[in-house]
């Protein structure tokens, strides 16, 4: 019996989820996937990172070797422009033809162009898709003014990436104020006010009329108020319309504002046809979030599948960050309801706004807005979404406790259908079930349930359910840091990851109390090391800092410090060799060559430590990083280069592998070493990450180490490319420095995993948590953000003189005096000293 061809039309987000969800089932269908863009679905919600250093690589969601292996077949960059519903056909542009038994429509929408003369000028772009990306980075390097045009949620977020591209950005809206549909306008004039704080210049109740060559710059913008401004370039962000034509020429049913109008199992006009995401109108409305694309996905796929499904609407309330401003907006924000009562806290000295609205008895919670602070948010929509009762003094959710987001509504109130994850429509009862069949932990919870694995923002709530249940149990839960923060670690790189947060100060405003410690402090500076590997010794992050990461070196017993330069895999060029013996001589430095394939110089004052990094860093040496917890070493033998025996090129692996995973910061030091065959003479078994050839690949150990618990490394995979085995290490990393807990190396890290080393290979090799991609893209942001932080150090002088003994001199303190001790040895002792101990030595 042949299979049901199913085609889709369109690779977006949605369409991508309706694909991989079918293509994972039992159905037996043969899918064909069509796609306009030359690439296949990218995270189009997460567009303007690539503006903030991401590449667009970094976005995919898929690629077409995952769809080689779902069997799914696929023809990109290619419109689709008739379809033929009698014959049940496609055609191309190109010509192709594509038949089906069940179409489905994902082809998502277009930016609208506002119909202004002079919109089809030079410099005059969308903010929509890759292909607009690069047009507007090219048209932003000889501009110094950037415009968008619309200030909703997409106009702000371009207005941002108009801004890290280094343009002057303003934002011209029509409405009297921005996020009109979202936010009241004292919400909005809050919203304003902040964004304008941060150099972003806001233009309301501005028609455009025309845009013509400008005097001083590229192009003017003229509006009818009669006033006028020059920019170089013009951005157009002001709200999406359905890519409906294709449905419209065949003769579909179509809603009253565009799009292919569906019923409840997302079907159109024709049985044949389903629609899904925003080309899709649903009651004569289109939603334009990912989350409900998502349902009607599934929805589409159980039409084919088993009919068990069907869409009734979504819940439209967001939460998000627009240029660092937190914003949230839920239900009936403007109060519209008959009988509606609202509650609102305005406090302008620090810049929050808060609104609730209630019913007309006053005992729900109908709608809200949150501006400057939502850390109320996940509460409000869980009254909201399942129909509470709110507390009985409705103030106390616009001033609330800190601490658990649950706290004066009690996570045993929610209704098990409450909807804790909508990204992966994970319900409370679907996390209770899992807890109840032994899930103790968020990692356990996440495998099996997926919450917390989309977007991440469910991590408090999912949180605060799984330990309402083990207290149920009796199972005590104590999940602070420190007195500060009432969070693992763990859960601190979620807040910082999910929110971007990047400075203490800021951490502690949101999520802390008090003024932090010595255990808090280098937390904090690790993990935001680990995210976004920025300087450490910047204005906001130094003083969280160590001695040895403050310094940039090791400081020994003397009180001298270590100079340690990287030297990857140990290969050294002659004319660097000479120049790591004259920075000793002329320093006065002790020299040793260490166990981890590198030369060390001991005995530098902190004044001489820029002198000597200044001239090391001028015959090419970087940091090392032995001061941090980070990537220490990646030790090597000469492999295939130069040993008999000698499978695969070992050196060239390890450099590789040293220079990528460089300055990487993690909860402890980490090393590595990679052998050229299994007579393992690098020692690759006893380290953090092992690699070993054999005659099949390589093979990838884990979680070993040395120290004072010596544990052998476990063996994660083998038979390995070097594509595969880079990325198996990325998401190795990535998930350690995720999960660990403070200072917890590796090997004790894995001994304590849920699962242990199955359940490693399981997220690593099998991407059971399907976070794959994600680790790879964070461990990619790091490694584009690396940099040598004495080479930066040394380019600022205020940086150089917090090395100097005295602020207002550079004259040594005469009264210190370092005496090497190893220098006073006098030769006739030298052979007693061979006999004795190392202890001995030590103290001689």
């Amino acid at each position: 019996m042949n299979k049901t061809k199913i085609l889709v039309i369109g690779n977006g987000m949605v369409g991508h989820h309706f694909v991989e969800t079918l293509a994972n089932s039992d159905a037996d269908v043969e899918i064909t996937v069509l796609g306009g863009e030359t690439v296949p679905a990218y995270d189009r919600v997460h567009l303007s990172e690539v503006f903030d250093g991401k590449e667009p690589s970094d976005l995919a969601m898929t690629t077409t070797e995952y769809y080689d292996t779902l069997q799914v077949k696929y023809h990109f960059g290619d419109f689709v422009t008739e379809l033929d519903r009698e014959s049940k056909q496609v055609t191309t542009e190109s010509g192709a033809v594509f038949q089906y038994d069940k179409l489905v429509l994902a082809t998502g929408s277009y930016a609208f162009i506002p119909p202004i003369q002079g919109n089809d000028l030079e410099h005059c772009l969308a903010y929509r898709t890759l292909e607009d990306l690069d047009a507007i980075k090219a048209s932003a390097r000889d501009a110094k003014t950037g415009v968008v045009v619309g200030g909703g949620l997409l106009g702000l977020e371009c207005a941002n990436a108009l801004k890290n591209l280094g343009l002057e950005a303003h934002v011209v809206e029509f409405a009297p104020g921005l996020m009109g549909v979202q936010l009241d306008q004292d919400g909005s004039s809050m919203l304003r006010r902040k964004i304008e704080a941060l150099g972003v210049k806001v233009h309301t109740s501005k028609a455009t009329q025309t845009i013509t060559a400008g005097d001083q710059s590229r192009l003017k913008m003229s509006f009818a108020d009669g006033g006028e401004l020059e920019t170089d370039l013009i951005v157009f962000s002001a709200g999406i319309r359905p890519y409906d034509q294709l449905a419209r020429d065949a003769g579909l049913e179509l809603g009253a504002r565009g799009g292919v109008k569906v019923n409840e199992y997302c079907m159109s006009s024709d049985e044949n046809i389903l629609a899904i995401g925003e080309c899709a109108s649903y009651q004569d409305f289109i939603y334009g979030l990912v989350a409900p694309g998502y349902r009607m996905a599934e929805t589409a796929v159980s039409q084919i599948v088993d009919n068990s499904r069907s869409f009734a609407g979504a819940d439209m309330s967001t939460k998000l960050k627009l240029l660092g401003v937190d914003v949230g907006s839920i239900g009936d924000a403007h109060a519209q309801a008959a009988g509606a009562k609202a509650y609102v806290f305005n406090d302008e000295p620090n810049q929050i706004y808060k609104k609730i609205v209630v019913n007309s008895e006053g005992t729900r919670l109908t709608g809200a807005i949150l501006v400057g602070d939502t850390e109320t948010y996940d509460v409000m929509l869980q009254l909201y979404l399942n129909d509470m009762d709110i507390p009985e003094n409705p103030v106390s959710l616009l001033i609330p406790d800190a601490g658990d987001p649950m706290v004066g509504i009690g996570v045993d109130n929610l209704p098990d259908s409450a909807q804790v994850c909508s990204c992966h429509n994970v319900t409370k009862l679907d996390i209770c079930s899992a807890i109840a069949d032994g899930a103790c932990s968020m990692a356990q919870l996440k495998s099996c349930t997926k919450a917390g694995t989309g977007c991440g923002g469910c991590a408090a709530l999912t949180t605060s359910v799984l330990n309402n249940e083990l207290e149920k149990q009796g199972i005590s839960v104590d999940k602070s840091i420190c007195e500060h923060f009432p969070y693992t670690r763990q859960e601190l790189y979620h807040l910082v990851r999910v929110e971007k947060i990047a400075s203490f100060d800021d951490m502690l405003a949101k999520h802390g109390k008090g003024l932090g410690c010595a255990i808090c402090k280098p937390t904090l500076a690790s993990i935001f090391a680990s995210c976004w590997n920025q300087y450490i010794l910047d204005g906001k992050n130094q003083g969280l800092q160590d001695t040895n990461d403050r310094m940039l070196a090791n400081m020994q017993k003397n009180g001298t410090y270590s100079i340690v330069p990287r030297i990857p895999a140990g290969e050294i060029t002659p004319d660097k060799l000479i120049v790591l013996g004259q920075v000793a001589k002329k320093y006065n430095l002790y020299t040793k060559i260490t166990g981890g394939m590198r030369i060390d110089l001991f005995g530098a004052t902190s004044e001489q430590l820029p002198l000597v990094w200044a001239e090391l860093i001028a015959a090419g040496f970087e940091t090392g990083h032995a001061y941090g917890k980070s990537v220490r070493t990646v030790k090597a033998c000469v492999g295939s280069t130069w040993c008999r025996y000698g499978v695969l090129d070992s050196m060239s692996n390890a450099i590789n592998i040293e220079n990528r995973y460089k300055g990487l910061r993690s909860p402890h030091k980490l090393k590595f070493a990679v052998s050229g065959c299994t007579r393992e003479c690098a020692e690759a078994q006893s380290k953090d990450v092992g690699v070993i050839a054999t005659e099949l690949g390589w093979s990838l150990y884990v979680c070993g180490n040395g120290g004072m618990r010596p544990r052998h490394a476990d063996l994660l995979a083998t038979g390995l490319d070097d594509e595969t085995l880079i990325k198996y290490i990325d998401r190795f990393l990535m998930f350690y420095i995720k999960t660990a807990d403070k200072l917890q190396r590796t090997s004790v890290w894995l001994e304590n995993l849920e699962g242990g080393l199955d359940y490693l290979k399981e997220v690593v090799c099998e991407d059971s948590l399907g976070i794959a991609e994600t680790l790879e893209a964070q461990m990619q942001l790091v490694v584009d953000n690396y940099q040598c932080e004495w080479k930066t150090s040394l380019k600022d002088p205020v940086k150089v003189n917090t090395f100097m003994p005295f602020i207002n001199s550079p004259v040594k303190d005469s009264s210190i005096v370092f005496v090497n001790e190893r220098d006073q040895i006098r030769p006739a002792e030298e052979n007693e000293l061979v006999k004795l101990s190392h202890k001995e030595e030590m103290e001689a």
